[in-house]
Protein backbone atom coordinates (compact mmCIF):
# COMPACT_ATOMS: atom_id res chain seq x y z
CA UNK A 1 0.00 0.00 0.00
CA UNK A 2 0.93 3.65 -0.05
CA UNK A 3 3.06 5.35 -2.69
CA UNK A 4 3.62 2.97 -5.57
CA UNK A 5 5.07 5.36 -8.18
CA UNK A 6 8.66 4.12 -7.93
CA UNK A 7 7.88 0.39 -7.78
CA UNK A 8 5.49 0.50 -10.72
CA UNK A 9 8.39 1.50 -13.00
CA UNK A 10 10.69 -1.36 -11.96
CA UNK A 11 10.58 -4.08 -14.60
CA UNK A 12 12.18 -6.62 -12.26
CA UNK A 13 9.49 -6.02 -9.63
CA UNK A 14 6.66 -6.32 -12.16
CA UNK A 15 8.20 -9.45 -13.66
CA UNK A 16 8.51 -11.03 -10.21
CA UNK A 17 4.87 -10.19 -9.42
CA UNK A 18 3.66 -11.67 -12.69
CA UNK A 19 5.66 -14.89 -12.35
CA UNK A 20 4.85 -15.34 -8.67
CA UNK A 21 1.12 -14.70 -9.12
CA UNK A 22 0.95 -17.11 -12.05
CA UNK A 23 2.10 -19.92 -9.74
CA UNK A 24 0.19 -18.84 -6.62
CA UNK A 25 -3.09 -20.29 -5.40
CA UNK A 26 -4.15 -16.84 -4.16
CA UNK A 27 -2.79 -13.41 -5.05
CA UNK A 28 -3.66 -10.58 -2.68
CA UNK A 29 -2.83 -6.90 -2.55
CA UNK A 30 -3.32 -4.20 0.03
CA UNK A 31 -4.29 -0.62 -0.84
CA UNK A 32 -2.45 0.63 -3.93
CA UNK A 33 -0.71 -2.71 -4.43
CA UNK A 34 -3.41 -3.40 -7.03
CA UNK A 35 -1.69 -0.86 -9.30
CA UNK A 36 1.36 -3.15 -9.29
CA UNK A 37 -0.82 -6.17 -10.05
CA UNK A 38 -2.43 -4.29 -12.94
CA UNK A 39 0.84 -2.99 -14.35
CA UNK A 40 2.32 -6.48 -14.14
CA UNK A 41 -0.63 -7.90 -16.07
CA UNK A 42 -1.74 -10.04 -13.14
CA UNK A 43 -5.15 -8.35 -13.05
CA UNK A 44 -6.69 -7.33 -16.33
CA UNK A 45 -10.51 -7.49 -16.16
CA UNK A 46 -11.18 -8.65 -12.59
CA UNK A 47 -13.20 -6.96 -9.91
CA UNK A 48 -10.75 -5.12 -7.66
CA UNK A 49 -10.58 -2.30 -5.14
CA UNK A 50 -8.07 0.13 -3.70
CA UNK A 51 -7.98 3.04 -1.27
CA UNK A 52 -10.82 5.47 -1.86
CA UNK A 53 -8.38 8.28 -2.72
CA UNK A 54 -6.98 6.18 -5.59
CA UNK A 55 -10.19 4.73 -7.09
CA UNK A 56 -10.41 7.29 -9.90
CA UNK A 57 -6.74 6.87 -10.85
CA UNK A 58 -7.13 3.10 -10.95
CA UNK A 59 -10.21 3.39 -13.17
CA UNK A 60 -8.51 5.92 -15.45
CA UNK A 61 -5.22 4.03 -15.79
CA UNK A 62 -6.73 0.52 -16.08
CA UNK A 63 -10.20 0.95 -17.61
CA UNK A 64 -10.72 -2.78 -18.22
CA UNK A 65 -10.68 -3.48 -14.47
CA UNK A 66 -14.01 -3.61 -12.67
CA UNK A 67 -13.11 -1.22 -9.85
CA UNK A 68 -15.38 -1.54 -6.83
CA UNK A 69 -15.69 1.37 -4.43
CA UNK A 70 -17.01 1.37 -0.88
CA UNK A 71 -15.88 -2.22 -0.26
CA UNK A 72 -13.20 -3.12 2.29
CA UNK A 73 -11.97 -5.98 0.13
CA UNK A 74 -12.98 -7.69 -3.09
CA UNK A 75 -12.48 -11.29 -4.14
CA UNK A 76 -12.55 -12.34 -7.79
CA UNK A 77 -11.40 -15.91 -8.24
CA UNK A 78 -7.83 -16.21 -7.01
CA UNK A 79 -7.36 -12.41 -6.80
CA UNK A 80 -8.20 -10.55 -3.59
CA UNK A 81 -7.62 -6.83 -3.13
CA UNK A 82 -8.24 -4.56 -0.16
CA UNK A 83 -9.28 -0.94 -0.08
CA UNK A 84 -6.61 0.29 2.27
CA UNK A 85 -4.09 -0.74 4.85
CA UNK A 86 -6.56 -1.30 7.69
CA UNK A 87 -8.95 -3.04 5.27
CA UNK A 88 -6.02 -5.35 4.58
CA UNK A 89 -6.48 -6.69 8.12
CA UNK A 90 -10.06 -7.68 7.28
CA UNK A 91 -8.87 -9.28 4.06
CA UNK A 92 -6.06 -11.11 5.84
CA UNK A 93 -8.37 -12.51 8.49
CA UNK A 94 -10.72 -13.65 5.73
CA UNK A 95 -7.76 -15.41 4.09
CA UNK A 96 -6.89 -17.10 7.40
CA UNK A 97 -10.48 -18.28 7.61
CA UNK A 98 -10.52 -19.44 4.02
CA UNK A 99 -7.29 -21.40 4.29
CA UNK A 100 -7.26 -22.53 7.93
CA UNK A 101 -10.84 -22.17 9.16
CA UNK A 102 -13.09 -19.53 10.65
CA UNK A 103 -12.24 -20.55 14.21
CA UNK A 104 -8.58 -19.67 13.71
CA UNK A 105 -9.50 -16.39 12.02
CA UNK A 106 -11.74 -15.48 14.96
CA UNK A 107 -9.07 -16.50 17.49
CA UNK A 108 -6.49 -14.44 15.62
CA UNK A 109 -8.78 -11.41 15.57
CA UNK A 110 -9.48 -11.84 19.28
CA UNK A 111 -5.77 -12.00 20.06
CA UNK A 112 -5.32 -8.76 18.09
CA UNK A 113 -8.36 -7.21 19.83
CA UNK A 114 -9.80 -6.71 16.36
CA UNK A 115 -13.51 -6.84 15.57
CA UNK A 116 -13.86 -9.43 12.82
CA UNK A 117 -16.99 -10.88 11.31
CA UNK A 118 -16.49 -13.82 8.98
CA UNK A 119 -18.00 -13.22 5.55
Amino acid sequence: GGVHADEIRKANVLDWIFKTARNAAITASVCTGVFLLAEAGTVTTQQVTTHWEDISDLQKNYPSLQVQSSKRWVEDGDIITSAGISAGIDMSLYLVGRTAGTDLAEQTASQMEFNFAAK
